[in-house]
């Protein structure tokens, strides 16, 4: 396992659990029920993400792109 794998997971589950409780905070309060989605949300977007690969690029990604047109 790579790290950044790790990271993609982290970084998805901070991102999921800040827009659900960005929604939950609208009325001021946090109810037992939205805390409770909020944690799911969170689980949820660890799992998902951990579970997908990275794909590698196929043709050599945007650094190899960048140097072609830079040369023409």
């Amino acid at each position: 396992m790579k790290i950044s794998r790790y990271w993609k997971s982290v970084a998805a589950g901070i991102a999921a659990g800040a827009g659900s409780l960005t929604t939950a905070l609208q009325d001021d309060r946090l109810t037992a029920g939205e805390g409770i989605t909020a944690v799911l949300v969170v689980l949820g977007a660890l799992g998902i993400t951990y579970w997908v690969p990275n794909r590698e690029p196929k043709d050599g990604g945007l650094d190899e792109a960048l140097q072609r047109t830079a040369g023409k």
